[in-house]
């Protein structure tokens, strides 16, 4: 489960290598010598979860062959404050002018990790499931979601083409919550199964009577929240959204929501602090 594709891991490598790097490292190129050699190493500077190690080598491969890089950790590890991830040798230009983008990568996929492996603590024992939503950058959503994996928790759909889910405009656009599963029903394979996004309780109703098997429920009270559960079971999953952070998270599981999706795990992502260092 917790794997990276190579292809996508050197694709994303390339473009943010050519918009770091452009023609060339000036800083680097017009002070550390061509022929100089040296070593550094990847270090936590605080606790959290490690995702996207894969891509200190995939830097490097691309910058120069010549660097050898020793991984000390593995995606899914619990760092502390001061543990190596990476140990990187060679040519000194090289390890200069890669270490952004290699930091950039490790530390915006670690911080996912951790955030989500901070809430999956705070539903344990819950039955709950903690997953992701669409929220994410362009061109990063497999690493992102990759990275809620690592974390923990799981994926939502990765996309429009995978999962029907039926939102409020799209109930406005189609006339009501029935004509919008009765379509959607039609038109999906048999493999796929109908959410629809309900807001109060008489929608749920509307919703399970017109077929759905998922239940997205948005920005309810806990009371409600509870109702809704009751009124869903046996019939169909339950998925809390809206209004959910490290506060609510653990009443809004304990109301027995299957699962419960949660947007800043990937669109306000805090970077997890982790430096590189040379060494003497």
């Amino acid at each position: 489960m917790h794997t990276l594709n190579p292809t996508e891991i050197d694709r994303l490598v390339a473009l943010a290598l050519a918009e770091d790097v452009g023609p060339g490292d000036i800083t680097t190129l017009s002070t550390v010598p061509a022929s100089a050699t040296g070593s550094a190493r990847f270090q936590a500077k605080a606790e959290g979860r490690l995702a996207g190690i894969d891509f200190v080598t995939a830097v490097y491969a691309q910058l120069n062959p010549a660097v050898k890089v020793e991984l000390l950790a593995a995606d899914g590890d619990l760092l502390r404050p001061g543990m190596y991830v990476a140990r990187v040798e060679g040519p000194s230009q090289a390890l200069l002018t890669g270490e952004r983008v290699a930091l950039n990568l490790v530390q915006f996929l670690s911080g996912i990790a951790t955030r989500t492996a901070r809430f999956v603590a705070l539903v344990e024992g819950t039955g709950a499931r903690i997953v992701d939503t669409r929220k994410t950058l362009p061109g990063y959503r497999s690493f992102c979601k990759y990275a809620v994996r690592v974390g923990g928790g799981h994926n939502h759909r990765i996309g429009l083409y995978d999962g029907v889910l039926i939102k409020d405009n799209h109930i406005q656009a189609a006339g009501n919550i029935r004509a919008a599963v009765e379509g959607a029903r039609r038109s999906a394979q048999h493999l796929l199964k109908v959410e629809v996004e309900v807001e109060t309780l008489e929608q749920v109703r509307e919703a399970l009577e017109a077929g759905a098997e998922v239940l997205l429920l948005d920005n309810m009270d806990l009371n409600t929240l509870r109702q809704a559960v009751t009124l869903c079971r046996g019939r169909a999953l339950t998925e809390a959204s809206g209004g959910v952070n490290e506060s609510t998270v653990r009443a809004i599981a304990e109301a027995g929501v299957d699962l419960i999706s949660v947007g800043a795990l990937t669109h306000s992502v805090t970077a997890l602090d982790i430096s590189l260092d040379w060494e003497p």
